[in-house]
């Protein structure tokens, strides 16, 4: 078994085919497939089943390719050690993220990173956060950053603390109530836009009706959308109002176009955490990205 056989097999899950893998190694078809069938005799079993369009793993082959990964990783981790530190730090993190980290708390991360190790790079994936978990346990991403925490296997470590805020178009009636705290019941009869299914944002937000004894069919919706920012300037156009993350709410801009008002009813406070798999030996860039930025975040 050498290291040119699992590069081979972890390229082929990854872009779900044997010709794609060869395609984006720069390899031939023929010598990706010897590779895998070098590996499989050595091992006495097949990993890949070939029977399928798309290069799907076997029972064995998924148990191998965690392996595999930690394998390549260790590898990398001990070049670095025996080499400068910092101008080695050239990889690429491959990093998923639930909407609101994934659009106001990431790209400040990478950018901070990024002074320090100008050769480091970056892929960001961005979704909901039950879709970050499930991204991360099946390595699609390396580093997930979510608002909520699940009982799935995965290391979750605490970053920061963020609570959500009412947003309304900026209009007289609403500007008469600014600098008084609203509660639930005052928002009866308001249209809201709420967060997809899915979201940190809105299960919270449907646990906070439950506490006051209002259901989701009593809100009246309407619009459900997935994306923070397209939410902002639905309220601001008049659409209806909606429960933001105050990260998201950005209410020290006046500029927004829209009023931001503190709920008095409100108890959920989010957290936001970074999120990985310890299955799995982290390549030395992500790692160095993990600490730089649980450092981050222990300073503030």
């Amino acid at each position: 078994m050498d290291f040119k056989q699992i590069e081979a097999f972890i390229n082929v899950v990854k872009y779900k085919g044997f010709s794609k893998a060869a395609k984006a190694t720069y390899l031939t078809q023929p010598t990706i497939s010897a590779h895998i069938n070098a590996l499989e005799k050595e091992l006495n079993l097949q990993l890949i089943d070939r029977m399928r369009k798309e290069a799907v793993l076997t029972p064995e082959g998924r148990i191998f390719y965690n392996y595999a990964l930690s394998i390549l990783n260790m590898r990398s981790q001990a070049i670095l050690a025996v080499q400068n530190f910092s101008l080695n730090i050239n990889g690429t993190v491959e990093l998923q993220a639930s909407s609101i980290p994934g659009q106001y708390i990431v790209p400040r991360l990478m950018a901070a990173f990024k002074k320090e190790y100008p050769e480091a790079k970056f892929m960001l994936e961005q979704s909901d956060s039950r879709k970050v978990a499930e991204n991360i346990r099946a390595h699609k991403g390396e580093i997930g950053f979510t608002g909520v925490k699940a009982g799935d296997g995965l290391i979750y470590e605490p970053l920061m603390r963020d609570r959500v805020v009412l947003i309304t178009p900026d209009q007289p009636d609403y500007r008469e109530r600014l600098g008084r705290k609203v509660s639930l019941r005052d928002l009866a009869g308001e249209d809201f836009i709420l967060r997809e299914e899915g979201s940190g944002t809105r299960g919270s937000f449907e646990q906070e009706l439950g506490r006051h004894g209002i259901g989701l069919r009593d809100v009246k919706i309407a619009a459900c959308m997935n994306n923070m920012e397209a939410i902002k300037q639905a309220v601001k156009g008049g659409v209806g109002v909606s429960i933001i993350s105050e990260v998201a709410a950005d209410r020290g801009r006046a500029d927004n176009g829209y009023l931001v008002f503190d709920l008095s009813d409100y108890q959920a406070q989010r957290e936001f955490y970074l999120a990985y798999s310890d299955r799995v030996t982290m390549s030395p860039t992500a790692e160095t990205f993990r600490l730089f930025v649980m450092e981050m975040f222990a300073r503030m």
